[in-house]
């Protein structure tokens, strides 16, 4: 193989990249410096997990042009295990764990430490130690991963990639599912790893963590490369700037409306965890949500606020008490079915999972809550699913070449869209939205904002929880505040601040 004297412990040159006859990517460059952290930003759909695909060796030399160098020396990797023998590790977004398995287990699967085919468990517990010290975790590594939290989950991954001493990290969203604590500490690790020899390619649509952390940044638009620049040269209104090709003045579109009468009333309602009987995930929960207004939930990872989304939906909690009104009718608890009839729809956190099904086409999840509204005689109207479809796609932009498409091959932000156009299809009263727009870009975002402003315009209630501080009081008329499933703060948003809304979170500060 070719070999060059260079700068770079990396380099991809004159990528390109096609699927169907669709360009995923054309003539991309990306030149990564010794020991630095790199970051490569750009909307979903830009290109960046089909770049990082291609050089970790899950898209084979053959299915794409282009040449790739590591340490000078020109790569042609036909698996992940290719790509790992050259000291690279990748952590994608969605992490690849085994739940069932050990964290010892799942640091050594398939490099497990044997002696003459019996593995060799004192010396794998020690160096599994050896490896969570180097990620702040202090864990049993005979502890099962599924009793582990999300952001434990993140840190065992990267212990993972240090166990096989990898020499460049790539992390895709590493942050996205983490608290601000988790994700400083995951900032930190990273910073640490930098000084120690380790290369680190990040991935996040959370610009001020690229600002925070990077050296270099690579802002990749329709498959190109648009800019690569120093860290110290980049602010966040620039890079957003050449990641959608235009200004956006604006982050959080302004909207002038009065909110009309209370739509969704919940009194005193308490909720045990389904799963530990003697655990009350929610108590003495109180609040009003209003028509033609979005009420933002805040609070820390483990707060209670999907707990309580799911609870007023009816799909979790058991030794349910308190009241549920929608409209003027109570709701039974754990009765999914009669929240949807009676113009509830719950908008999932996690979209892949709980909100769509990614093998079935767009029409097809488009549809998944409203059947009953094209049938008769038990016959789908399957004119009226295209139809109805059809008008999702235009009206929320949704880019597809066909309604057949498979949503798992859409990007983040035009997936958001998809789960949205099932519940706009069901005529929504009340609409929860989780975490809204959790791993899409900042000019997906945006359009998802004009879209819930559209929706109170049209006196729909929206109850919006988000773990981003600035979404809450850019979008929010009224807010609440949760700590430990109790609402411990409510305000206006004209009267809250980060800080004030941090204070309540953590417990500093105690309801009025």
């Amino acid at each position: 193989m070719d070999r060059i004297q260079s700068d770079y412990v990396l380099e991809m040159v004159g990528i390109k990249k096609e699927f169907a006859g669709v360009k995923a990517l054309e003539d991309v460059n990306l030149r990564v410096k010794w020991g630095e952290v790199h970051a490569l930003v750009g909307e979903n759909g830009a290109g960046k997990s089909t770049l990082m695909k291609i050089l970790s060796g899950m898209y084979p030399a053959g299915e794409y042009e282009g040449r790739i160098f590591i340490r000078g020396a020109e790569q042609s990797f036909r698996s992940l295990k290719d790509s790992e023998k050259t000291g690279m590790a990748i952590i994608f977004q969605e992490l690849t764990l085994v739940k069932q398995m050990t964290v010892s287990e799942n640091i050594f699967l398939g490099n497990e430490i044997a002696r003459r085919g019996i593995v060799d468990w004192n010396n794998t517990y020690e160096l599994t130690k050896r490896a969570l010290r180097e990620v702040r975790l202090e864990l049993n590594p005979s502890t099962k991963v599924k009793n582990l939290g999300i952001g434990q989950q993140q840190l065992v991954e990267i212990a993972k990639a240090i166990s096989k001493n990898a020499e460049i990290l790539i992390l895709d969203e590493p942050t996205a599912a983490l608290t601000e604590t988790e994700s400083a500490n995951l900032l930190q690790i990273v910073l640490e790893l930098k000084k120690k020899g380790v290369t680190c390619i990040y991935i996040s649509h959370k610009l001020s963590e690229v600002l925070q952390i990077a050296d270099t940044i690579t802002v990749l638009r329709d498959g190109r490369t648009i800019a690569t620049e120093s860290a110290e040269n980049m602010s966040e209104n620039k890079i957003i700037s050449l990641m959608v090709g235009r200004e956006l003045t604006q982050r959080f579109p302004r909207r002038e409306h009065v909110p009309g009468p209370v739509i969704l009333k919940v009194k005193d309602l308490t909720v045990h965890d389904p799963d530990v009987p003697d655990k009350v995930a929610l108590r003495g929960i109180s609040f009003e949500a209003r028509q033609g207004e979005i009420l933002g939930v805040a609070g820390l990872m483990g707060a209670g606020r999907t707990e309580l989304a799911t609870s007023i939906f009816g799909t979790y909690g058991r030794g349910i008490s308190g009241e549920i009104f929608l409209d003027g009718k109570k709701l039974k608890p754990g009765t999914p079915r009669e929240a949807i009839k009676s113009g509830l729809g719950y908008v999932s956190e996690d979209r892949k999972n709980n909100g769509l099904v990614l093998m079935m086409d767009i029409k097809n999840n488009v549809m998944l809550a409203s059947y009953e509204s094209v049938t008769k005689l038990k016959v789908i109207n399957q004119n009226e699913v295209i139809r109805h479809s059809n008008h999702f796609v235009s009206s929320l932009r949704i880019k597809t070449p066909t309604l057949e498409q498979r949503v798992q091959n859409l990007s983040g932000g035009n997936q958001q869209k998809v789960v949205l156009s099932k519940w706009l299809m069901t005529n929504p009263k009340v609409l929860i939205m989780d975490e809204p727009t959790r791993g899409i870009d900042v000019g997906a975002k945006y359009e998802i904002y004009h879209i819930m402003n559209d929706l109170v315009k049209q006196r729909v209630s929206i109850i919006m929880i988000s773990s981003e501080l600035p979404e809450i009081l850019g979008m929010s008329d009224r807010i609440i505040v949760m700590h430990e499933g109790r609402i411990v703060a409510e305000m206006a948003a004209s009267e809250a601040t980060q800080e004030k809304i941090m204070s309540y979170a953590t417990g500093g500060m105690k309801r009025g």
